[in-house]
């Protein structure tokens, strides 16, 4: 068999990747059809269409009035911009309209409705009487429409709006009409809305009125004959408590807890449990030992026996219930709960596993899911049953519970054990050398949600383990933690793998924290050479800058020399002088990183040269990122120690101004230039001032020609030559100060880059780029020089040293180096922005 013809390969890649199978194409042609057929008709726009002249309020009230739905809907999901720009008007002439078009409306125009007024009320666009004369009724009216979501819409308005209202108004308009919403003759719907009022007004009102006008609601609600209604004012007693203080909940709100705990609905039980657990603090010591706790330890044990959503909801509790019993119980019934805990940390672990998930019938997974929910709800509380035990507990009551939770077989579970685990190392303290095996194990777990979850506090737990919960430093680091840097070397191979490249950044920006744990010599030959690799290979570019920035860290704290000037010229020679644009690109974000972290001599001691070599870039991209980074690249001098570094950096920008062919680079020099004349048309530094007046007294030529985009700062302006020759004169000591201006050769190593200094003669302007610029340029910059100070060697043509690029703009991408493929492929000007 012979091959296809290529072109017979180039069809089937194309209609794969942009227009599927013939199967696709005709499914969407069915779709478009419905769409054609919606479109609208003449005479459905000319219905549509609106009188432009007519004011804001006018057409609301005209759309009200006449639109369709759609358009209503719109009218009154802008209601709160017309009351901002004309309340008068809008509730004189609008609101009306929306009430009449709100008994009609669907659940759309409700919906909005309703989030529109509870957006005018907490813009306060108008004042609260205002707001309750205008808006209150309807709220109150639309509270039992027959749609639920509609109605629970009004009900959060109205909840919103009970935060505000005054005492009179409330009793008035919601208190009064409340009683009879509250009676059994009352639909369902209305009985629940009135036990949620409830709960949000107790507090509003004194204990008199609460109990005598609150309280006889609230008891009957609590016996009412649906389970549903019983719930939902069981579940608002709570808030109820809170505002009727500890008197009146100990007669009144314990006495119903206790009925509803013994309810027929295991809702209701449930609802009453969780609000005993939430109460646990208002009630007093002799409540708790003599009524509370049998409560709960017969809800307890009765649980296993029960629905498995009381479990869950009960392992969730367990940590607050124990907290809020602790003192109150005796050592017997202290070890029944912490038997129980463990219990549940294991529920669903006996069965038999290795079985097929597809002969399991459903009932037997749905409870198997429920166990799985049980055990991670107790993940959750560990650190709670810690502090039940003791810390110095730990080894013997729990620590083979937290074994079986870190090694759970589904993740959920291990998941929420890996966010709680610095919470255990913090309550173990000295103690913390006990899970060190779990830390390793969690680090090498297989699923990156673990790792992800884990990572978040990793600094804060390695520095736990390395110094034994004390602040005093150890001696050797790693004598307690062997294992340590296999699994964290693992866990980035891993995450480096995976698909999951946030959790990838997050993992090595983490990594930042381990010169305070480990050996200088161990991040050297473990993990500085893999910062290296991810630099230089991977695809993702916030993995990369997060390798760059945890590399310059280890760099920071190397303190051999021989080691860090290794470092030091791989980064220069592998990445700044590297074939491919990308690597290029990534030396200069870590040159912004060198900048943050280190300190302004050591940058101009080994990247300053390097750095703005790449003015000279074949890749407009590289010299557009360089353009912004040259104002950071300035600060970094101190005049006049290095104003031979200075004199290198403008005459780099003067090429740029002069020579620069890509418009999009050429303008952000322009840009920043333009910048500098306006700080410095604001109030010029004394240093410009001083050369200002050297210049004057050198009598040196002012004027430049009108074709370079640059203007020469001064307090007068700058004059014309009177004559052509002059003209001429300027030009031709322009085009002398450019042909032999030039760098030095090139530079073999660090040491020769870091000593070398500028021969050029012309006098430098000192008043720098400042934050904003590029560049600043005073006539002394175009100054021609002493033949005498010149390199013989320097010729119009000479290169940046340490170049093989060229020096040329319109270079053949592919000059830039085979190494273009990786993650996004150059061209000079197909990237104008950070890649």
């Amino acid at each position: 068999m012979h091959p296809p013809p290529p072109a017979a390969d180039a069809m089937d890649f194309s209609q794969n990747s942009l227009f599927g199978y013939m199967e696709d194409l005709q499914e969407l042609t069915i779709i478009e059809r419905p769409v054609r057929r919606s479109l609208k008709t003449p005479e459905e726009i000319e219905r549509l269409t609106v009188d432009e002249d007519l004011s804001d309020i006018e057409r609301a009230v005209y759309l009200l009035s006449a639109g369709q739905d759609i358009q209503g809907t719109s009218v009154i999901a802008n209601l709160p911009f017309l009351v901002r720009q004309n309340p008068a008007e809008t509730l004189r002439r609008v609101l009306p309209k929306v009430r009449e078009v709100l008994h009609v409306a669907g659940v759309e125009m409700q919906l909005t409705a309703a989030v529109s007024f509870r957006t005018i009320l907490q813009e306060e666009s108008v004042s609260i009487h205002t707001y309750a004369h205008s808006f209150l009724q309807v709220i109150l009216l639309h509270l039992e429409h027959r749609d639920a979501g509609v109605s629970n819409a009004w009900l959060e308005t109205l909840l919103s709006v009970i935060e505000v209202l005054p005492k009179e108004t409330l009793k008035h308009e919601i208190l009064n009409p409340l009683v009879s919403k509250a009676q059994l003759s009352q639909t369902v719907q209305s009985r629940l809305v009135s036990c949620k009022i409830l709960g949000k007004m107790t507090n509003k009102f004194d204990a008199h009125t609460i109990k005598r006008e609150i309280l006889p609601l609230v008891k009957s609600l609590c016996q009412d004959v649906e389970y549903e209604v019983r719930s939902c004012m069981c579940r608002q007693l709570e808030n109820i408590a809170q505002g009727i203080g500890t008197e009146l909940t100990k007669s009144v709100v314990l006495p119903e807890l206790i009925e509803l705990s013994r309810d027929e609905g295991s809702s209701v039980r449930l609802a009453a449990f969780e609000t005993l657990v939430n109460l646990l603090d208002v009630f007093d010591t002799d409540d708790r030992s003599q009524t509370i706790l049998p409560l709960v330890k017969s809800f307890c044990e009765k649980s296993f026996k029960a629905d498995e959503s009381i479990l869950i909801s009960l392992s969730f509790h367990l940590g607050k219930l124990c907290h809020g019993l602790y003192g109150i119980l005796t050592p017997d019934q202290h070890l029944r709960f912490l038997e129980f805990y463990k219990k549940l940390c294991t529920l669903g672990l006996q069965q038999e596993n290795g079985h097929n998930e597809n002969q399991i019938p459903p009932q037997i997974l749905e409870q198997e899911k429920k166990y799985i929910s049980v055990r991670k709800n107790c993940a959750y509380n560990f650190p709670a049953m810690i502090v039940f035990v003791d810390p110095k507990n730990f080894h013997m009551e729990l620590y083979s519970t937290f074994f079986c939770l870190c090694h759970d077989p589904e993740v959920p579970v291990r998941y929420t054990i890996a966010i709680c685990f610095y919470e255990v190392s913090k309550l173990l303290n000295s103690g913390v050398y006990l899970i060190h095996k779990e830390l390793i194990t969690l680090l090498q777990d297989e699923s990156l949600e673990v790792l992800d979850a884990l990572i978040d506090h990793l600094p804060e737990i390695l520095e736990l383990m390395s110094t034994g919960g004390e602040s005093s430093v150890q001696e050797n680091k790693l004598s307690s933690l062997p294992d340590l840097i296999p699994a964290l070397t693992a866990a980035e191979q891993r995450a480096a793998a995976s698909l999951k490249w946030r959790t990838h950044e997050k993992l090595l920006q983490k990594y930042a924290c381990l010169p305070h744990i480990i050996s200088s010599d161990q991040i050297y030959y473990r993990f500085l050479q893999r910062m290296f690799t991810i630099v230089m290979t991977n695809n993702v570019l916030p993995v990369q800058k997060a390798a760059s920035r945890t590399l310059c860290i280890f760099l920071r704290y190397n303190r051999k020399q021989e080691q860090r000037h290794e470092v030091i010229q791989k980064l220069i020679e592998q990445l700044g002088q590297g074939k491919s644009y990308w690597n290029r690109l990534r030396f200069l974000d870590t040159c912004e990183f060198i900048i943050e972290i280190f300190s302004k001599s050591f940058f101009c001691k080994y990247f300053f040269l390097p750095a703005i070599e790449l003015t000279h870039d074949p890749v407009a991209n590289v010299r557009m990122k360089l353009c912004y980074l040259l104002p950071k690249v300035k600060s970094t001098l101190k005049i006049p120690a290095d104003k031979h570094l200075l004199q290198q950096l403008e005459m780099c920008v003067r090429k740029l101004l002069c020579q620069e062919k890509d418009k999009d680079v050429l303008a952000i020099v322009k840009r920043e230039q333009l910048e500098k004349e306006k700080q410095q048309s604001d109030g010029r530094p004394m240093s410009e001032k001083s050369f200002e007046k050297k210049r004057r007294d050198t009598k040196t030529p002012t004027t430049l020609p009108k074709s370079i985009p640059i203007s020469v700062p001064g307090p007068s302006g700058t004059s014309s030559p009177s004559t052509s020759k002059e003209i001429k004169k300027s030009k031709l000591i322009r085009s002398q100060s450019f042909n032999n201006q030039a760098f030095h050769a090139k530079y073999g190593n660090l040491d020769k880059c870091a000593s070398k200094s500028s021969t050029v003669g012309y006098t430098p302007s000192v008043s720098g780029l400042g934050k904003t610029s590029v560049v600043s340029l005073t006539d002394d910059s175009f100054r021609t020089r002493n033949a005498c100070s010149a390199p013989t060697t320097f010729s119009p043509n000479a290169s940046l040293p340490g170049t093989s690029r060229g020096t040329g703009n319109s270079v053949d991408p592919k000059s830039s180096g085979s190494k273009e493929t990786p993650p996004r492929k150059a061209t000079l000007k197909s990237r104008k922005s950070n890649p």
